[in-house]
């Protein structure tokens, strides 16, 4: 499960080129309602809801982790466990605080401060935003994401990663378009269950690798020390099948609540594509898509399960989806 993107990255993420009568270098101020809009306000979208799934999808595992890691706080400090599993279930809320993002989720990420000149790019493209709809500066976290994709991501609340090929490359009405695509993720607080669902994680994985690195010991210990002693040979080999088995059906139910995250998270991109016209830049983030459709490779179409368990929305879709709600828009005006 990855966070909000504006596009996905990789061959498995292109989408074919299509044309929708809106140039390219159209400028922003086609925009579709007066300048300060009801955008610009935090509202939780019907299509946030769905990332809840994920979290719902997560419980089971992320119970059976918790409860391993009570057992000594509970046999030997007698701690309540509905409290210690509380408790431990609302430290995700640190997450949220901007401190805690700029300086652990961007190193998680892989992402860096951005340079002066990336600063100045990103001000330039921002700056329009956050005039236009009233909105604070110092709100929200940029960051840069080294890779040669054009894409941009919001998670945690407050981040928005854009890649350091999209900022040189797209011009500055376009990466406005990308940015108020992210900070629509934002405001519709589609990054809540998105960031709650990476707290629930954590623990689950790192319990399966400490799993399979136990499994890896026993298998070990059993053929170096039990080979002679059959009784003890099986069962040196029974832990090890145990802990391979629960490490490996932790790891499944990650993967399933992944895929849950990725096909709720369709929805959202729709709704922050037509949140960012509602702020004004939607012939904007138009002309960014077609920007990344222009030099992105010719999808492969995959089969249904990839269809129907992937994180976006094929670009054209989206594309179409877009030019048709600015064309409504721009009538009723």
């Amino acid at each position: 499960m990855s966070p909000y993107a504006f596009t996905r990255s990789g061959p498995s993420s292109s989408e074919p080129a299509g044309g929708l009568g809106i140039a390219a270098s159209q400028p922003t101020q086609a925009t579709l309602v007066s300048p300060f809009v009801s955008g610009r306000s935090p509202r939780l979208d019907w299509s946030a809801l769905t990332g809840f799934t994920t979290i719902v999808a997560l419980l089971p595992a992320w119970l059976v982790t918790t409860s391993l890691i009570w057992l000594p706080f509970g046999r030997f400090g007698a701690v309540d466990y509905r409290l210690f599993v509380g408790a431990f279930f609302s430290l995700f809320i640190v997450l949220f605080s901007r401190p805690v993002q700029r300086f652990v989720l961007l190193r998680l990420l892989g992402a860096r401060e951005p340079t002066r000149r990336e600063r100045e790019s990103l001000d330039a493209a921002w700056q329009p935003i956050m005039r236009r709809n009233m909105l604070e500066q110092r709100r929200f976290v940029f960051a840069v994401v080294d890779t040669d994709a054009l894409n941009a991501f919001a998670c945690g609340g407050h981040l928005v990663l854009v890649s350091s090929h999209s900022v040189e490359r797209l011009s500055t009405e376009q990466l406005s378009g990308v940015i108020a695509h992210e900070l629509s993720h934002h405001l519709g607080l589609h990054t809540v269950s998105l960031t709650i669902a990476q707290w629930m994680i954590l623990p689950v994985v790192l319990l399966s690798r400490a799993g399979m690195w136990l499994r890896a010991i026993a298998e070990s210990a059993t053929h170096a020390f039990a080979r002679r002693l059959p009784l003890l040979h099986a069962l040196g080999l029974f832990v090890a099948a145990f802990l391979h088995v629960v490490s490996w059906l932790l790891m499944l139910n990650v993967s399933l609540a992944n895929m849950l995250g990725n096909a709720a998270s369709r929805a959202t991109e729709f709704h922050a594509d037509r949140r960012a016209a509602r702020l004004g830049f939607g012939h904007a983030l138009l002309a960014a898509m077609r920007e990344w459709e222009s030099v992105a490779p010719r999808e492969v179409r995959g089969n249904v399960w990839q269809r129907v368990f992937a994180s976006h929305p094929p670009m054209r879709l989206r594309i179409n989806n877009l030019a048709a709600h600015l064309r409504a828009s721009g009538a009723r005006r």
